[in-house]
């Protein structure tokens, strides 16, 4: 077997058998990089030489004995964390120039664990995408065909991680993005409860729906992943303070027993008939394992996209408002005075997306219109979380698609932005209630992959864990590999 077609946990235990060296495992999936991402376009930075420095003290490490699970791994970074010494561009114009003083928390941690940090992936500007479309840097291709769209904003993440360019990656989830283009390419894609891993030098799209996660191969490197970057950071005043239990301990867990909620409002009007078929066969299995099905209503789900497009949009406009020119990144050439540098900074340094976003956001906060428009959704919010209290009191976990499509062609949603806002249709109330979800691969429709999205209580990851990790153990839809990067 090549060492790209082995999982994390796979190349962890060869690390640690002295198979390999870190060094090797790193220079391999570099050179992989070189020899494959001029097609897909998932890399905004490779950090090469970084890299091989971080692979040669992880050797050190494991000779020594004092090594972590993850010690020596190679991994990429989404290009939203910051990152001590090494350029942090949020897929944007206006960072393009940013070197990062420090080291957000998610990455902190990771390079205590001795993981090796490959370079920074692409993404949707600001996070601000599901097609991966509005990048700075040009749009990422979809590994399965390069006619098509990875997903977003994490589309970076998910199209290397697909095309095995990294064993896994780090993605951030504030309306789907890390669950809608793992769906679109193929991959297991973890959103934690919201608070359950730290958003410190996560740079903040909507601060009260991002979450950081990641992206792999299966469920148990996923384990391994939530297990190196989940705890309490005092930096993050959003973030819960509880144990971090071991989520690889309970993977092998059995299923019996286990009742999983089908809510109807996801099986009907808009969702592709052939995804539907796929993920319906994927639910079968389940009940073969021993899972009880539990038909199920969130009768307020319709509502989860216009809340989202106000409360995002609203937490967005004020997020944004930092980058003016002054103190860092973009700043316009020549300006007349203030008023000037402000406008031209930011009017060349965000793009057509990010700025719809930033209207959208400031009108809904405006005088006159926080009532009508910010508060109701919130009000709106609190409906969709009670729907899924009300859910979990019957059931263990809920089950639907993670995208209403495949992965559609380039071009094809951009001048239509409801269409594409509808894309995450089924992921949206997870991040507005805060709970953890998740999307593996359960087969393919039209040629493509299909997700099957899992959503779980409050910080009940490992269970998640468990039912994915089990479904996994009985099909071989997340080893599929698109033939031209085998």
């Amino acid at each position: 077997m090549s060492l790209h077609e082995k999982s994390l946990r796979e190349l962890s235990e060869d690390l640690h058998a002295k198979k390999i060296s870190s060094v090797e495992v790193t220079q391999y999936f570099l050179d992989r990089i070189h020899q494959h991402d001029k097609t897909l376009n998932s890399f905004i930075t490779v950090a090469a030489e970084h890299a091989i420095a971080q692979a040669r003290a992880a050797d050190a490490r494991l000779a020594a004995g004092n090594a972590a699970a993850l010690t020596g791994v190679p991994i990429a970074q989404k290009d939203i964390f910051c990152t001590q010494g090494i350029r942090t561009s949020c897929g944007s114009r206006m960072l393009d120039n940013f070197i990062s003083p420090y080291d957000a928390t998610v990455v902190a941690k990771l390079n205590q664990q001795g993981v090796v940090m490959l370079g920074k992936l692409n993404m949707d500007e600001f996070a601000m995408g599901s097609s991966n479309e509005t990048s700075f840097y040009g749009p990422v291709k979809n590994p399965w065909n390069t006619e098509c769209v990875p997903g977003g904003s994490s589309g970076g993440s998910a199209a290397a991680v697909a095309a095995r360019l990294t064993p896994a990656a780090t993605a951030t989830d504030t309306g789907g993005s890390i669950r809608q283009p793992a769906s679109l390419c193929g991959l297991t894609g973890l959103k934690p409860t919201y608070g359950r891993v730290s958003r410190y030098g996560m740079i903040a799209f909507a601060s009260s729906l991002d979450q950081a996660g990641s992206i792999t191969q299966n469920a148990e490197d996923a384990a391994m992943m939530l297990n190196a970057v989940a705890g309490f950071d005092p930096k993050d005043s959003t973030c819960v303070d509880r144990p971090v239990p071991d989520y690889t301990a309970t993977l092998a867990d059995s299923l019996k027993g286990l009742k999983i909620g089908l809510p109807k409002e996801y099986f009907g009007e808009g969702l592709d008939p052939k995804v539907g078929d796929v993920v319906h066969a994927a639910i079968d299995q389940y009940q073969q394992l021993g899972a009880e099905l539990v038909e199920i209503s969130l009768p307020n789900s319709g509502l989860s996209v216009p809340a989202y497009y106000v409360v995002a949009p609203a937490e967005c406009s004020s997020n944004l408002s930092r980058f003016d020119g002054v103190r860092f990144g973009y700043r316009c050439k020549d300006p007349q005075d203030l008023e000037d540098l402000y406008k031209r900074s930011r009017g060349e340094g965000f793009g057509a997306e990010v700025k719809r976003r930033i209207m959208i956001g400031t009108y809904a906060l405006s005088a006159g219109y926080y009532d009508a428009y910010y508060l109701k959704a919130q009000k709106v919010r609190q409906l969709i979380s009670d729907d899924f209290k009300q859910a979990f009191a019957k059931v263990d976990v809920i089950m639907g698609p993670t995208s209403p499509s495949v992965a559609f062609k380039f071009g094809e949603r951009s001048d239509d932005p409801i269409s594409m806002y509808l894309s995450d249709i089924y992921t949206i109330a997870a991040n507005l209630a805060g709970l953890p979800g998740m999307s593996i691969p359960a087969g393919f429709a039209h040629e493509l992959p299909v997700g099957l999205q899992i959503i779980g209580n409050y910080f009940d990851e490992a269970r998640l864990l468990n039912v994915a990790h089990q479904y996994q153990l009985n099909s071989d839809w997340h080893q599929q590999m698109p033939a031209s990067f085998k």
